[in-house]
């Protein structure tokens, strides 16, 4: 399963949301996420990524037009959600599956929200702390914090790719193709189209043809195996 994290790479233009739709279904990504949040709530006003954030905030009504684009390109929509209201949006548009960031691991009400969906949950543990990996009923996506992220500070060697997946921030491709190749059934990356855009996350972001790539390169490890 190859996801394309738009995340925050729209910056608030729905054109570009809507485009990145577009070129993650011709590159035949499996799903298209997006983040839904009020930034207000996840970051203070004096934090680097408060500006980038607040500009990419989508509003309940945008959310549902991304979601019926999607639905026109028929490729899977998702979303990290942050908070309880969003996640009565997303029921609202019956969306299949939920991610919960790393920041959100240890947030009880929002993840009893998400429960109670009954629907699958894919969790990113780049935040995970002394308490340790939160018990739920959920696919685990191994996750440096870190934007980007150095090759040096993935230590992939010690990671057990059979039980979990990648949720990759390093710059290329390289990483994703190689937990690809050490077990990894799921692997999540940023995506945009031009990853020299201003933005907190563009850097660590696949482009259309990087993305095409890493899909191929699945498609043929399975008939290696």
């Amino acid at each position: 399963m190859i996801i394309a994290e738009v995340g925050t790479n729209h910056g608030g233009n729905m054109g570009i949301a809507k485009h990145l739709i577009h070129q993650a279904k011709v590159c035949k990504a499996d799903i298209v996420k997006f983040q839904l949040y009020d930034t207000d709530d996840i970051v203070p006003k004096n934090h680097s990524a408060y500006y980038d954030l607040n500009d990419a905030q989508l509003s309940r009504y945008q959310w549902e037009e991304l979601v019926n684009e999607c639905e026109r390109d028929r490729i899977e929509f998702m979303a990290s959600v942050f908070d309880v209201e969003r996640v009565s949006w997303c029921e609202s548009v019956n969306m299949k599956r939920y991610k919960i960031a790393s920041r959100s691991i240890y947030n009880q009400p929002l993840i009893d929200a998400v429960l109670k969906t009954g629907k699958p949950m894919i969790v990113s543990l780049g935040k995970m702390d002394a308490r340790g990996k939160p018990d739920l009923p959920a696919e685990y996506l191994y996750c440096v914090a870190k934007y980007p992220c150095p090759l040096s500070d993935l230590h992939l060697e010690k990671v057990d790719f059979t039980k979990y997946g990648f949720s990759d921030h390093t710059i290329g491709i390289e990483a994703a193709i190689c937990a690809i190749a050490r077990g990894a059934r799921i692997v999540e990356k940023h995506f945009t189209l031009d990853k020299t855009t201003e933005g907190h996350d563009h850097v660590c972001s696949m482009e259309p043809d990087e993305l095409h790539a890493l899909v191929e390169f699945s498609k043929k490890w399975e008939r290696m195996k």
